[in-house]
């Protein structure tokens, strides 16, 4: 698998957390993979042959091929067709909020075609265009140049939600919503309504990803020895804590994490 990472422009850093690139030889492709929650939002386009995501053990649809794919907390399965060459933008929590006028609850959990974004003309042209470039400097180019014009049309995230996020980030998903709105839960429903519209998750629940994020990297770069040290470094109240957490959002234990072959995606992203 060769998978890269692309820093934004700073017009954009603030906004996205990278572009990132992913090719895999089709000999190498045809194998089910676990995609795990990492709180973020993702513009993605399927350069390759199809992938699908499984609905169920058996059931699948082909993903779009110019897509966002939405805030989700549980676990899901894709697997491709062929040959993978993915380009896609990652959005942070608030980002994607800048450039659409559609509530984000709507997007979770699923992929969204960006022609009901963005409409069929605007969006069908971005797609040719990114088609079209000749590598990954181009695409990055096409891609920015179109974000901030719709950017500028925009109005911004509402300060409270990205407070709320800059405070979970920071401490990694380990600081309370109490504790960040300084004991004033008037503006916890507020906070509670904004959150779901804009980000597509609860507070609650972006937190418990951004912590697991937080032990899944230490898990597989052996920052820490054992699973207790693991969890309290990314403060769960203990072991136990942090297992049922990691099962809720990857469908297994840690143990299991690191050696299940349906992993293999979801590592290499995490690490």
């Amino acid at each position: 698998m060769n998978y890269q990472t692309f820093q934004p422009s700073s017009d954009l850093e603030s906004i996205i957390s990278c572009y990132w690139t992913l090719e895999v030889p089709a000999e190498f492709s045809a194998q089910r993979q676990r995609i795990i929650p990492d709180g973020t939002i993702e513009m993605a386009f399927i350069l390759g042959d199809d992938i699908k995501r499984y609905t169920s053990e058996n059931e699948f649809i082909i993903q779009p091929r110019t897509m966002v794919l939405g805030q989700t907390i549980e676990p899901f399965y894709i697997e491709p067709t062929g040959y993978v060459n993915t380009f896609a933008i990652r959005f942070y929590p608030y980002g994607f909020s800048n450039f659409v006028t559609m509530p984000i609850k709507k997007l979770a959990n699923k992929e969204t075609p960006i022609k009901l974004l963005f409409g069929e003309k605007p969006a069908s042209e971005l797609e040719r265009k990114i088609i079209e470039a000749k590598n990954t400097s181009k695409r990055i180019e096409i891609i920015e140049d179109f974000l901030l014009k719709k950017f500028n049309e925009k109005s911004t995230i509402n300060t409270i939600v990205k407070t709320t996020i800059d405070a979970l980030l920071a401490s990694k998903g380990s600081a309370s919503i109490s504790k960040i709105l300084k004991e004033d839960l008037s503006k916890r429903r507020q906070l509670e309504r904004n959150f779901i519209k804009q980000i597509g998750v609860s507070p609650k629940q972006l937190g418990k990803v951004i912590r697991l994020q937080t032990a899944l990297k230490m898990l597989l770069n052996k920052d820490s020895g054992s699973l207790t040290d693991i969890a309290y470094e990314s403060e769960y109240f203990d072991q136990a804590h942090f297992i049922k957490d990691f099962k809720e959002f990857t469908g297994i234990n840690p143990k299991e994490f690191l050696v299940n072959e349906n992993m293999l995606l979801s590592t290499l992203f995490y690490k």
